[in-house]
């Protein structure tokens, strides 16, 4: 069975071999010892405090094999980005040039530099190990954050964003940042992506263009890629996507990468989620249930296929309900896995 909870100090050790396997372009969790032990302090103090309102919290949650005890994946909630050092995009615009006495009437798409999403929430960190996608274990690791969203919705901003991994090729090259980003910054894309991973996020704001760029003028290879994701992280953007996520012409100033945006009332998981009191047996065949419990430190969260009785009860193995830290008459977290099904 597979187990969703909070990043432990123990963890250390699993998110450095996550973070190697990720490779470039996971700049939320880089290979680095020191970086790592921040984020999981970091998430260990968010789980301390007794918030009625976002306060720059970063929450960092990991996958666990309950057979072998393997970290899986990782995954990762923002409460509100960008208020203690600068949030940065680009955003898709437009410039008109015309010429009434010319005849001549050009439509120009532009980038901008933005700061537009400061204080939204973001679900980031994402990945999971090659071996394990399977049995839509993708599906519950990234939509085990929208449960946790649907219980402690005070402790993040109503706005929530996603920013995708933007294309490179096998060698981590990115197409985009060759064409534009190099130019201004004199570096390997992947250096960049370490110093921005590391935090080291003021040399984007003394090099970075101020000014509007147009897009037509960069070279092909760079253009074809703006908000194309990285050929792993399709299945990821499908399925934010079918949670309510849209793309809104806003792209990563390193790959362009699109980020993805919604209010997290709006996240179909956290909408149609419901509670039921836990009976202890053994459930009847059904759809697979992102089920999770109501706990803040000791959030759990797994999915199991069940069905619902008609006394607003949901019946769960006694493994799962051990695993989910539940007894007989504590109440539960359910929704459908997918999205179109329903109790």
């Amino acid at each position: 069975m597979m187990i969703i909870r909070p990043v432990t100090a123990d963890d250390a050790n699993a998110l450095m071999e996550l973070a190697i396997a990720a490779g470039v372009g996971f700049t939320s969790l880089p290979p680095d010892e020191a970086r790592i032990s921040k984020r999981i302090q970091a998430s260990l103090e968010a789980f301390a405090k007794k918030l009625n309102k976002p306060e720059n919290e970063s929450y960092l949650f990991v996958m666990e094999d309950s057979e072998t005890g393997t970290v899986a994946g990782c995954c990762g909630l923002e409460s509100a980005v960008g208020m203690d050092e600068p949030w940065y995009n680009y955003r898709i615009g437009t410039l008109v040039h015309a010429s009434r006495e010319m005849e001549v009437h050009n439509v120009f798409p532009t980038l901008y530099l933005s700061n537009d999403h400061t204080g939204c929430a973001e679900v980031c960190t994402l990945f999971l190990r090659p071996e394990y996608r399977k049995d839509k274990n993708g599906a519950l690791l990234s939509k085990s954050r929208f449960m946790f969203l649907a219980e402690f919705p005070h402790r993040f901003a109503e706005k929530i964003i996603a920013e995708m991994r933007g294309y490179s090729d096998d060698q981590g090259r990115s197409p985009f940042w060759e064409g534009l980003g190099r130019h201004f910054f004199s570096m390997d894309f992947a250096e960049a992506d370490r110093l921005c991973g590391l935090g080291n996020k003021s040399f984007i704001a003394e090099l970075m263009p101020r000014h509007s760029l147009y897009i037509n003028l960069l070279p092909p290879e760079a253009q074809s890629v703006i908000g194309k994701v990285h050929d792993n992280t399709v299945p990821a953007r499908r399925m934010l996507e079918s949670e309510g996520f849209r793309y809104e012409g806003y792209v990563d100033i390193f790959d362009a990468g699109p980020t993805l945006e919604t209010r997290v009332a709006d996240i179909r998981a956290v909408r149609e989620s419901r509670y039921f009191r836990v009976r202890i047996g053994q459930p009847e065949a059904g759809e697979l249930h992102l089920v999770s419990n109501t706990e803040l430190n000791d959030y759990r969260c797994t999915q199991l296929a069940l069905s619902i009785n008609d006394h607003n009860q949901v019946v769960l193995p006694a493994e799962a309900a051990a695993a989910l830290k539940v007894e007989d008459g504590d109440t539960v977290r359910v929704v459908p896995l997918s999205p179109g099904r329903r109790f």
